[in-house]
C-alpha cells in the first residue's frame, strides 16, 4: 500500500493513520478500504466536523443566549472530545480556540455573578423601601381606606419585585407581614372604639331628643326656648352617631322644636298685634297731649294730662321698637308741665320776690362799697388792691345780672 502525506498528519504503507501535534506524531486510526488519499481526506472530514461544532460554540457565546455554566459544560465536553481526537488538522489551533472561549466564559461568568449581586442588592433597595413605607403607614395610618389600598399596592409592588437573597427576604417578608397585621388590627380597633362611641353618642342624642319632645307642648315661651337653645348646643357639641341613627333623631328633634317654636310664633304674632293696638291708641293720646303744648294755663293743662295720663296706663303695654318713643314723648310733655308749674309758683310766692329782691339790694350795695374801695385804691396807686377790686367787682355784677333775670321771672 502506498503512502500519503499532509502537514497536520499522514498515512503508513501499512495503513496506519497519524497525526502531527506538537508533542509529536499520534496514531489516530488504521485504514485498510481504500486509497492512503482516502483515509486522509476521511480523517480530516473528523477534524472539520470538530472544528465546525468550536465554532457554532464560539458563535452562540458571541451572543447573549448561551449562559456561562452551558459555555463551561460545552467547551470541556469538546477539549475532552479534542484530547483524544481521532482525526488530521491543527489540533492545537482547536485547543487554542478552546482555551480562549473557555476565558470568555470565566468572564462571562464573573459578569453574570456581578450582575446578580447588583440585582440582589437592588431586590433588597426596593423591598427595605416598601418594608419602610409599609410600616410606617401601619404606625402612623388614620385615613383607613386610602392606607388599605397602600398597603395592597405596596403588596404588589413586592410581587411584582426582583428577587434578592433569600435569608434577607424571609426577613424583609416578616416585618411586611408584622406591617400589614399592625394595620389590620388599628384599623379594627379603630372602627370598634367608632362604633362604640357613637352608640355613647346614640344613647346622648336620645336623652336630648326625649327632653325635646317633653318640652314641644310648654306654653312657658322664654323658659322653654333657652331650653331649647340649651339642648341645641349639647346636640352639637354630643358629636355624630351612625348615619341612619342621626338623621332619625334629628327627625324627631327638629319636629319637637319647630312644634314648640310654631306654637310660641303663632301666639306671640297674636300678642304684638295687641300691642300694636294699643300703640296706636297711645299715638293718638300723645297727639292729644302735644296738644297742651306751650302751656298757658298750668292747672288746667295739669288736669287733662291727667286724664290723658289714666287712659295711657289703662291702654297696655306696647311693642318694643315702639316703647321709647312713646313714653318718651309722653315724658317731654309731662316735663314742659313741670316746668310751667314751677315757674308760676315762684311767681306767685311772696316770699320768694321778698327774697329776689333782698338779693338784689345786697348786691348792689357790695358793688357800691367795692367801687369806693377801687376809688381809694387808684388814689394811692396800690396796683394790686385795684385788681382785687376789679375782680370782685366784676363777680358781683355777674350775679346781680342772674339776680335781677330771676326778679324779673317772679315778678311777670
Amino acid at each position: 500500500m502506498s503512502t500519503a502525506s499532509d502537514p497536520w498528519g499522514r498515512v503508513a504503507e501499512d495503513g496506519t493513520v497519524f497525526v502531527r501535534t506538537a508533542d509529536g506524531e499520534r496514531q489516530v486510526g488504521s485504514w485498510q478500504a481504500g486509497s492512503p488519499d482516502e483515509a486522509l481526506a476521511f480523517f480530516k472530514r473528523k477534524f472539520t466536523a470538530l472544528e465546525t461544532e468550536v465554532s457554532l460554540l464560539e458563535q452562540r457565546m458571541a451572543g447573549t443566549g448561551l449562559s456561562p455554566a452551558h459555555a463551561k459544560a460545552a467547551i470541556a465536553k469538546l477539549a475532552a472530545a479534542l484530547t483524544d481526537a481521532n482525526c488530521i488538522g491543527d489540533l492545537a489551533g482547536l485547543k487554542t480556540r478552546l482555551e480562549g472561549l473557555a476565558g470568555v466564559a470565566d468572564l462571562r461568568r464573573e459578569e453574570h455573578k456581578a450582575a446578580r449581586e447588583a440585582a440582589r442588592s437592588q431586590a433588597q433597595e426596593i423591598k427595605e423601601r416598601i418594608v419602610t413605607e409599609a410600616e410606617r403607614l401601619a404606625a402612623d395610618a388614620t385615613h383607613w381606606k386610602a392606607s388599605g389600598e397602600r398597603m395592597r399596592q405596596l403588596l404588589e409592588e413586592w410581587k411584582a419585585a426582583p428577587r434578592g437573597d433569600r435569608a434577607l427576604e424571609t426577613v424583609l417578608w416578616k416585618r411586611l407581614s408584622a406591617a400589614r397585621n399592625l394595620l389590620a388590627k388599628r384599623r379594627k380597633a379603630y372602627f370598634a372604639n367608632l362604633e362604640e362611641e357613637r352608640g355613647n353618642i346614640r344613647a346622648a342624642k336620645e336623652k336630648l331628643v326625649d327632653q325635646a319632645e317633653e318640652l314641644a307642648t310648654s306654653t312657658d315661651w322664654a323658659a322653654t326656648a333657652a331650653a331649647y337653645r340649651d339642648l341645641m348646643r349639647s346636640w352639637r357639641q354630643a358629636g355624630r352617631a351612625d348615619r341612619a341613627a342621626e338623621d332619625e333623631l334629628w327627625a324627631r328633634f327638629k319636629t319637637a322644636q319647630d312644634t314648640f317654636f310654631h306654637a310660641r310664633s303663632q301666639v306671640l304674632n297674636a300678642r304684638d298685634a295687641e300691642l300694636r293696638e294699643h300703640a296706636t291708641v297711645k299715638e293718638q293720646l300723645l297727639a292729644e297731649a302735644e296738644k297742651l303744648l306751650p302751656v298757658t294755663d298750668a292747672r288746667a293743662a295739669r288736669a287733662v294730662l291727667r286724664g290723658i295720663q289714666e287712659r295711657w296706663e289703662k291702654a297696655g303695654g306696647v311693642p318694643r321698637d315702639a316703647h321709647e318713643r312713646l313714653e318718651g314723648g309722653l315724658r317731654r310733655i309731662e316735663e314742659a308741665l313741670r316746668k310751667a308749674e314751677d315757674s308760676h309758683w315762684r311767681r306767685t310766692n311772696p316770699e320768694a320776690l321778698s327774697r329776689a329782691k333782698g338779693t338784689v339790694e345786697q348786691i348792689r350795695s357790695a358793688i357800691t362799697q367795692l367801687e369806693g374801695q377801687l376809688a381809694k385804691a387808684e388814689a394811692s396807686g396800690d396796683d394790686r388792691a385795684q385788681q382785687k377790686a376789679k375782680e370782685a367787682i366784676a363777680a358781683r355784677k355777674s350775679w346781680l345780672e342772674e339776680a335781677e333775670r330771676t326778679l324779673a321771672e317772679l315778678s311777670g
